[in-house]
């Protein structure tokens, strides 16, 4: 009875194995389709919520502009 049972530890191993091997195998493909559609969907809306600022605007809101841009001096 004992040997019985050290063969079926592998045997149990062996289907594991099998199933999660069919498991991982399966095919994919199938939901790519909406989540691609979710994506676009997603960057659409980003892009209506954060409009491209003109330049003028974006040099505004800067502040690494702001810091880095030389004011002339009247003294000299």
């Amino acid at each position: 009875m004992a040997a019985l049972a050290w063969l079926l530890i592998p045997l149990f191993a062996v289907v594991g194995a099998a199933i999660w091997g069919s498991w991982a195998s399966r095919n994919k493909t199938t939901g790519d389709v909406a989540e691609l559609a979710g994506y676009a969907r997603f960057r659409d809306a980003m892009e209506r919520a954060h409009p491209i600022l003109a330049d003028s605007a974006r040099h505004e809101r800067e502040p690494a502009a702001a810091a880095t841009a030389v004011t002339p001096s009247s003294s000299g």
